[in-house]
C-alpha cells in the first residue's frame, strides 16, 4: 500500500512541475505567476479541488507521442471566494506554450459543464500560443466545443476571463464571449492575427502591444473592461469583483455587512451642481457619496469617459450603476459609450442585478462621424437594453435631460420604477437657447427680443417640474438625501415581479 501511495505523491509532485523548473524560472523572469499560482491567489486558502490532473494528449504525430506531460496544458477544478463556489482553468504557458489541443478543451468543457449544472461561475486564466499545430484540425475542433460552452453559459453563470499572457487567433473568441475580461499591462495581450501576419498582408508594421495589448483592448477597442499592474493585482481585483455577483441566474447577488447608515446625509451634495450650465462636475463624486462605505467597482474606466458603469452596494446589496460622466464629451451619449452602458445593463438584467441611473445628458453627439458609424443603431442598442430589463430601475436626474437622451436613460416611459430628480434637474426637448433659435427664428435679429424669449423658455422648462406635473418624476428630491432616497427606493422594489410577453430570444440592433 505505502508503494502505491509514494506512486500517486511522485505522480502529483510531476503534474504540478508543468513543463519542468527551467520553464517555470522563465515564466517568474517575464513577471508572470505559473498556472497553479494563480490559482492558489485566486481561491479561498486549502479551497482548490482539481480534475483531471493526469489527462494527457493523445498525439502520436510529429513525435509527440515521447512528451506526454501530466495535465496537457491546463490546470483545472473549482474552489471558493470568500467562501463561494467558483470553477476555474488556468492556462500552463510551461506546456507546450498552454496550447490547445483535443483533451485541453475536453477538461476546460468539463468544468464548463459542470459550473451551468451546479450554478457557479466560471473563471479563465488565458496563457497560450493558441491551436496546438500538431494536431491540426482536432485543436479547433476543442476551440468550438469550449464556444459553444460559452454561449450556452452566457446569461446562466458569471464568466470571467483573465488575460495573463498571448492570446492569439481562434482562443480571443471565447474570452470574447465572456461576461468581463480582465488583462495583465505589459505581460499580455490578444489579437486574431499577430504583428508578422499583419505585416505580409498589410504591410503595417505594429508591436504586439500596440496590436493588442491592455492599453489597446482598454481605451481603444473595449474589448477588455480593465487593465492592472501585475498578475497579483489582477487577481485580487478579480476576488473583489466576484463578491458583487451572483453564482448564477437562479440566485440573487451576496448580501454582505455594511457599516454605513442608510440615511446618511451628504450636505455636499446640496453644491455638486455648478451655478453656470455648462460647467462640468465630476459624476464619480455622486457615486461613491450613494455607495455604502463609498466602495465603487468600475467596469470599462478607460474607454468611453462618457458614461460610467460598474457596481455599488447599497444596505449590502449589490446594484449596478449607469451614470453620464459631465467632465468627458458634457455627457452626451455616443457610439462607444451607448454600446459601453447597453452591454452593462443587459448583463444586470440577466442576473437579476438592479439599475441605479445617474442622469445629466444633453443629448446624443452630434456629427458626421457618429453618423456614418451608425449612431442611431448603437443608440438603440442602450434604448433597447434598458426597455427589456425587467430589473428594479431608478433613475435620478441631476441636471441635463435633454430630447431622445432623456428617454433613452431608464425614463419612466421604459419602465423606470423611481424616477427621482433633484431641483437643479432640466427637463426639456433641448437646451433654451437651441430651442429659442427654433422657436422665434424671425426675432434672431433682435438680440433682446431673444434674450427675453431665452429667458422665459428657462423659466419655464429649466427645472424639473413640468415633467413632474405629468407623472414623469415621481418626485423631486432634495440633493443631500440622495443616498437614503435610492436606499429605500430599492428596498421597496425587492419583491419586484415583471415579466416579458414570451418569445425565443429577442433581436437587439447589433
Amino acid at each position: 500500500m505505502r508503494d502505491i501511495l509514494n506512486e500517486l505523491e511522485h505522480r502529483r509532485a510531476e503534474a504540478r512541475l508543468g513543463g519542468g523548473a527551467k520553464r517555470i524560472e522563465a515564466q517568474h523572469k517575464k513577471g508572470k505567476l505559473t498556472a497553479r499560482e494563480r490559482i492558489e491567489l485566486l481561491l479561498d486558502e486549502g479551497s482548490f479541488e482539481e480534475f483531471d490532473m493526469f489527462k494527457t494528449h493523445r498525439c502520436t504525430d510529429f513525435g509527440m507521442e515521447e512528451s506526454k506531460p501530466y495535465g496537457d496544458g491546463v490546470v483545472t477544478g473549482w474552489g471558493t471566494v470568500n467562501g463561494r463556489m467558483v470553477y476555474v482553468f488556468s492556462q500552463d504557458f510551461t506546456v507546450f506554450g498552454g496550447s490547445l489541443s483535443e483533451t485541453h478543451a475536453e477538461k476546460i468543457c468539463k468544468i464548463m459543464d459542470m459550473a451551468v449544472q451546479n450554478g457557479a461561475p466560471v473563471i479563465g486564466i488565458n496563457d497560450s500560443g493558441g491551436a496546438r499545430i500538431q494536431e491540426g484540425v482536432a485543436s479547433l475542433a476543442g476551440y468550438a466545443d469550449v464556444f459553444q460552452r460559452n454561449i450556452m453559459a452566457s446569461g446562466v453563470v458569471p464568466q470571467i476571463s483573465l488575460i495573463m499572457g498571448p492570446c492569439a487567433g481562434g482562443a480571443v473568441y471565447s474570452p470574447a464571449m465572456t461576461d468581463f475580461i480582465f488583462m495583465v499591462k505589459d505581460t499580455s495581450y490578444m489579437f486574431v492575427t499577430g504583428p508578422d501576419v499583419v505585416k505580409t498582408v498589410t504591410n503595417e508594421v505594429v508591436t504586439a502591444e500596440e496590436l493588442g495589448g491592455a492599453s489597446t483592448h482598454t481605451k481603444k477597442s473595449s474589448v477588455a473592461d480593465g487593465a492592472y499592474e501585475n498578475d497579483v493585482e489582477a487577481l485580487f481585483e478579480t476576488r473583489r469583483l466576484i463578491d458583487f455577483l451572483p453564482l448564477s441566474n437562479r440566485e440573487k447577488a451576496p448580501v454582505r455587512p455594511f457599516f454605513d447608515e442608510v440615511d446618511r446625509i451628504e450636505a455636499s451634495l446640496d453644491t455638486l451642481i455648478p451655478s453656470n450650465p455648462n460647467t462640468p462636475y465630476d459624476m464619480k463624486e455622486l457615486i461613491l457619496k450613494i455607495a455604502d462605505e463609498g466602495d465603487f467597482f468600475e467596469i470599462q474606466k478607460d474607454y468611453a469617459g462618457n458614461i460610467i458603469t460598474g457596481f455599488i452596494r447599497l444596505e449590502g446589496q449589490t446594484v449596478g450603476v449607469v451614470a453620464n460622466q459631465p467632465m468627458v464629451l458634457a455627457g452626451c451619449l455616443d457610439i462607444d459609450s451607448s454600446r459601453k452602458a447597453a452591454r452593462f445593463v443587459r448583463f444586470c438584467d440577466a442576473f437579476e442585478i438592479p439599475i441605479l441611473t445617474l442622469v445629466d445628458v444633453p443629448g446624443f453627439l452630434p456629427g458626421t462621424s457618429q453618423e456614418y458609424n451608425g449612431v442611431i443603431k448603437h443608440g438603440a442598442k442602450l434604448l433597447f437594453a434598458y426597455g427589456e430589463a425587467t430589473v428594479p430601475k431608478v433613475t435620478v436626474i441631476t441636471r441635463k435631460a435633454y430630447g431622445g437622451a432623456y428617454d433613452v436613460m431608464s425614463s419612466k416611459h421604459l419602465r423606470g420604477d423611481f424616477n427621482y430628480a433633484w431641483p437643479t434637474a432640466e427637463i426639456a426637448v433641448m437646451g433654451a437657447k437651441g430651442a429659442v433659435e427654433i422657436l422665434y427664428r424671425s426675432e434672431l435679429g433682435d438680440p433682446e427680443k431673444i434674450a427675453a424669449r431665452t429667458k422665459n423658455y428657462e423659466d419655464r422648462f429649466a427645472n424639473p417640474f413640468v415633467a413632474a406635473e405629468k407623472g414623469f418624476i415621481d418626485e423631486v428630491i432634495q440633493p443631500r438625501s440622495t443616498r437614503r432616497r435610492v436606499a429605500r427606493a430599492f428596498a421597496a422594489l425587492r419583491s419586484k415581479k415583471l415579466s416579458n410577453p414570451w418569445k425565443k430570444h429577442d433581436n437587439i440592433p447589433l
